[in-house]
């Protein structure tokens, strides 16, 4: 199959001048102010543990058979759930929490990714698109908490993950899980006023709330936020991510190393562009 120069080094010089300019290679636009990011504040005392998002959830993209068992074994998210509730046993008895995307504001997954397949948009969901996807599977590997998943099964596969519901977002509606909860552990809003929110609840109740706010600095910020009765390790968090974004570390890794191994992505990049842009003329003809 023959290579569209053409193609090729437009990505490649678009990378160059990227890198000139000290730009993150890769990295979404870092002019949003991430104060505006929208997002969703969880409260574990609120929670009932109903399994109700997860039902609405799958209703939203299309999981049309889909059931939960009573008394259901530990589970994490895969290809056919993008959100789960699990139930701990904690100092305080038996808690449940919803797991899902956290949307970080600095994605680990959006940097990893040599296509920009995986999007921080600017109002707040990191979103997978299909047509940019090369397969690599970086976003994987790179997320700190495990999220995205691969269709292993499928002859079509997907990366697989909450997307909070960006396309419900774009209509002006929220997200499916916070639509429907009935008992409001779920908020929906700007991340600005979540943070705010949920200070003001620790302040006028500091007998209910744990100090401490999960995703205000975690991975450098995410749009999903909790509240916890009790330590967020009990509920089965990892409360050794560091603050810093991910992406932040390379930074100085980057400025540090050859230019010639910095291209390589671009390289990878230039010739996957010029390839389906020559199977797409190859199946128009």
């Amino acid at each position: 199959m023959s290579i569209n120069r053409r193609t090729f080094f437009k990505a490649m010089g678009a990378t160059a001048v990227a890198l000139s300019v000290g730009k993150p290679v890769f990295a979404s636009d870092a002019s949003v102010n991430e104060s505006e990011f929208y997002g969703i504040l969880y409260d574990i005392t609120k929670c009932v543990g109903c399994h109700g998002c997860e039902y609405d959830c799958a209703d939203a993209h299309g999981f049309t058979e889909f059931d939960i068992p009573k008394d259901p074994p530990f589970r994490q998210t895969d290809e056919k759930h993008r959100t789960v509730v699990n139930e701990y046993e904690t100092s305080k008895g038996k808690l449940p929490r919803k797991t899902q995307c956290m949307h970080c504001n600095q994605p680990a997954c959006d940097a990893a990714c040599l296509t920009q397949a995986m999007h921080k948009t600017a109002e707040g969901p990191v979103i997978w698109r299909e047509d940019k996807c090369m397969g690599c599977r970086y976003c994987m590997i790179s997320c700190p908490f495990d999220i995205p998943k691969f269709e292993y099964n499928s002859t079509n596969p997907e990366i697989v993950k909450c997307d909070m519901c960006a396309e419900l977002l774009k209509e002006g509606e929220i997200p499916a899980c916070a639509y429907n909860c009935p008992e409001e552990a779920l908020l929906y809003g700007k991340r600005s006023d979540l943070i705010r929110e949920a200070r003001r609840r620790i302040h006028d109740n500091p007998d209910t709330y744990v100090d401490h706010i999960y995703g205000e600095h975690e991975a450098g910020g995410t749009s999903w936020l909790y509240l916890s009765p009790v330590p967020f390790n009990e509920v089965g968090f990892n409360t050794k991510i560091q603050t810093t974004s991910y992406p932040g570390l390379t930074k100085g890794f980057i400025s540090s190393i050859a230019p010639v191994d910095i291209l390589l992505p671009a390289v990878l990049l230039g010739i996957y562009e010029a390839t389906k842009s020559t199977s797409k003329t190859e199946e128009e003809l």
